[in-house]
Parts: structure tokens; C-alpha cells; sequence
């Protein structure tokens, strides 16, 4: 019977798909406990829609980072991981205020035609702008 030898390539490469996928959770947990506790929910469903919310922005905002400019190769160390991890973190604050955002100006819009929700919009632009 032949020695049974075990590679530290695998082994590392391993504990390193860990800590990253531990780093993400953390991120993203940290991210909507601090948003949600910020801003709290009226209600049930708005309480998930901010959790989807963050979330999701968390997640594709700290990938988006990460692919856009290369950053792969942080995750080969403690703190690199910590630094992606914080990219998460930061990604993840806006997306329930622009949801929030959005909703309210949707209820504000109850009622009416999709007609006169359209020249709503148009004048908010307007305004936003200072167009005429």
C-alpha cells in the first residue's frame, strides 16, 4: 500500500474559497444590518424589499468593483480580503435608499394615467435639470 500524501495547493485553495465566500457573508450581513437599522421599515414588506435591495447591490456593486479593475488576486491574503469585503460593504449602502426613493415617488404617482405620470416625469426632469 502506497502513502497517502495531501496537497497543500488543494488544501489552500480551499481555506481561501472560505474565507472569501466568508468575507462576502459578512460584508453583506454587516451592510443590511446597518441599513435597515438606519432607515427602519414602515413595514413587513418593506423590511424584505430592503433586505432583497441591499443585498443585491452589495453583491453586484462589490463584484462589479472587483472584475472592473482586476482585483482578483486580493483574496490571496487576509487583508486584501478584508479590503474586498469592504467593497461590498460600501456598495451596499445606496441601493435601499435609491429603492426607498424610487417607491416613494411611485406612490406619489398613485391613481394616476400612465399619461399623466409621464408628464410628471417629464416636469421633474425639467426641474432637475432647469430645462424649460
Amino acid at each position: 500500500m502506497e502513502p497517502v500524501t495531501t496537497s497543500s495547493f488543494g488544501m489552500g485553495a480551499v481555506l481561501k474559497f472560505y474565507g472569501a465566500a466568508i468575507m462576502v457573508a459578512l460584508a453583506v450581513a454587516l451592510v443590511a444590518a446597518v441599513v435597515l437599522m438606519t432607515r427602519m421599515p414602515r413595514s413587513p414588506q418593506e423590511w424584505a424589499v430592503g433586505l432583497i435591495c441591499t443585498v443585491v447591490s452589495s453583491l453586484a456593486g462589490g463584484s462589479f468593483i472587483i472584475v472592473k479593475f482586476a482585483l482578483h488576486a486580493w483574496v490571496t491574503d487576509v487583508w486584501g480580503m478584508i479590503t474586498l469585503g469592504g467593497f461590498f460593504f460600501v456598495c451596499g449602502l445606496p441601493g435601499w435608499a435609491i429603492v426607498r426613493w424610487i417607491f416613494n415617488y411611485i406612490d406619489k404617482q398613485e391613481g394616476k394615467t400612465i399619461i399623466e405620470v409621464m408628464k410628471q416625469m417629464k416636469k421633474d426632469k425639467n426641474d432637475l435639470t432647469g430645462g424649460g
